[in-house]
Protein backbone atom coordinates (compact mmCIF):
# COMPACT_ATOMS: atom_id res chain seq x y z
CA UNK A 1 0.00 0.00 0.00
CA UNK A 2 0.86 3.39 -1.11
CA UNK A 3 0.28 6.31 1.25
CA UNK A 4 -1.10 9.51 -1.16
CA UNK A 5 -1.62 12.66 -0.76
CA UNK A 6 -4.94 12.74 0.34
CA UNK A 7 -7.42 15.15 2.27
CA UNK A 8 -7.29 12.32 5.16
CA UNK A 9 -3.62 11.67 5.67
CA UNK A 10 -2.97 15.24 5.88
CA UNK A 11 -5.09 15.89 9.43
CA UNK A 12 -3.64 12.39 10.62
CA UNK A 13 0.39 14.18 10.17
CA UNK A 14 1.31 11.08 7.78
CA UNK A 15 3.29 12.13 4.58
CA UNK A 16 3.98 15.70 3.94
CA UNK A 17 3.93 18.75 6.35
CA UNK A 18 1.50 21.10 5.71
CA UNK A 19 2.63 24.21 4.19
CA UNK A 20 2.90 27.31 6.74
CA UNK A 21 3.58 30.86 6.14
CA UNK A 22 7.44 31.29 5.46
CA UNK A 23 8.86 32.73 8.39
CA UNK A 24 12.63 33.67 8.96
CA UNK A 25 14.68 31.74 10.91
CA UNK A 26 17.76 33.61 11.31
CA UNK A 27 17.27 36.94 13.23
CA UNK A 28 17.71 40.27 11.41
CA UNK A 29 21.04 42.06 12.05
CA UNK A 30 20.75 44.38 14.69
CA UNK A 31 22.55 47.76 14.10
CA UNK A 32 23.57 50.59 16.82
CA UNK A 33 20.91 52.88 17.05
CA UNK A 34 22.20 56.44 16.54
CA UNK A 35 22.15 59.12 19.47
CA UNK A 36 19.97 62.47 19.17
CA UNK A 37 21.98 65.13 18.72
CA UNK A 38 21.62 66.18 22.24
CA UNK A 39 22.16 62.69 23.91
CA UNK A 40 25.67 62.95 21.12
CA UNK A 41 26.55 66.16 22.28
CA UNK A 42 26.89 65.27 26.48
CA UNK A 43 28.58 61.80 25.43
CA UNK A 44 31.33 63.99 23.40
CA UNK A 45 31.85 66.78 26.32
CA UNK A 46 34.78 66.73 28.11
CA UNK A 47 35.00 66.12 31.62
CA UNK A 48 35.19 68.96 34.40
CA UNK A 49 38.87 70.55 33.92
CA UNK A 50 39.39 70.49 38.12
CA UNK A 51 38.67 66.92 39.32
CA UNK A 52 37.00 66.42 43.05
CA UNK A 53 39.93 66.82 45.29
CA UNK A 54 41.09 63.11 46.51
CA UNK A 55 41.82 61.68 49.47
CA UNK A 56 45.59 62.07 49.29
CA UNK A 57 45.37 65.38 48.22
CA UNK A 58 43.49 65.70 51.39
CA UNK A 59 46.31 63.85 53.05
CA UNK A 60 49.49 65.66 51.73
CA UNK A 61 48.12 69.30 52.34
CA UNK A 62 47.51 68.74 56.13
CA UNK A 63 51.12 67.05 55.88
CA UNK A 64 52.95 70.54 54.31
CA UNK A 65 51.55 72.72 57.28
CA UNK A 66 53.89 73.71 59.43
CA UNK A 67 53.16 72.24 62.49
CA UNK A 68 52.02 68.96 60.52
CA UNK A 69 48.69 67.32 61.61
CA UNK A 70 48.13 64.35 64.09
CA UNK A 71 46.93 61.34 63.47
CA UNK A 72 43.04 62.01 64.72
CA UNK A 73 43.35 64.93 62.40
CA UNK A 74 44.53 62.43 59.06
CA UNK A 75 41.62 59.96 60.27
CA UNK A 76 38.78 62.20 60.49
CA UNK A 77 39.46 64.16 57.11
CA UNK A 78 39.82 60.55 55.35
CA UNK A 79 37.24 58.23 57.35
CA UNK A 80 40.07 55.84 57.47
CA UNK A 81 40.78 53.61 60.18
CA UNK A 82 44.27 54.97 61.91
CA UNK A 83 46.34 51.76 60.47
CA UNK A 84 44.98 52.90 57.17
CA UNK A 85 46.67 56.23 57.24
CA UNK A 86 50.02 54.85 58.67
CA UNK A 87 49.82 52.57 56.29
CA UNK A 88 49.42 55.50 53.70
CA UNK A 89 52.05 57.37 55.68
CA UNK A 90 54.67 54.78 55.42
CA UNK A 91 53.88 53.17 51.67
CA UNK A 92 52.61 56.05 49.76
CA UNK A 93 54.21 59.21 51.10
CA UNK A 94 57.53 58.23 51.73
CA UNK A 95 58.00 54.84 49.43
CA UNK A 96 56.10 55.68 46.47
CA UNK A 97 55.90 59.05 46.27
CA UNK A 98 59.17 59.62 47.71
CA UNK A 99 59.02 62.36 50.20
CA UNK A 100 60.71 62.72 53.25
CA UNK A 101 58.24 62.49 56.09
CA UNK A 102 58.69 63.59 60.10
CA UNK A 103 57.20 62.16 62.94
CA UNK A 104 57.62 64.41 66.08
CA UNK A 105 56.18 64.11 69.63
CA UNK A 106 55.65 67.57 70.88
CA UNK A 107 55.36 68.63 74.38
CA UNK A 108 52.22 67.65 74.77
CA UNK A 109 52.52 63.86 74.10
CA UNK A 110 50.79 63.92 70.50
CA UNK A 111 52.77 62.68 67.46
CA UNK A 112 52.81 64.62 64.60
CA UNK A 113 53.38 63.80 61.11
CA UNK A 114 54.69 66.45 58.52
CA UNK A 115 56.65 66.76 55.35
CA UNK A 116 60.60 68.00 55.58
CA UNK A 117 60.75 70.28 52.57
CA UNK A 118 64.69 70.96 53.27
CA UNK A 119 65.54 67.05 53.00
CA UNK A 120 65.60 64.29 50.17
CA UNK A 121 63.92 61.05 51.17
CA UNK A 122 66.42 58.17 51.52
Amino acid sequence: MRVTDTAQSAGTGSGEPENLPDQSVAKPLTRHRKLPADEAEVANKPKSPKPAETKTDIVLKKLRLAKGSTLEALIEATGWQAHSVRGFLSGTVKKKLGLSLLSEVGKDGVRRYRLDTKAKAV
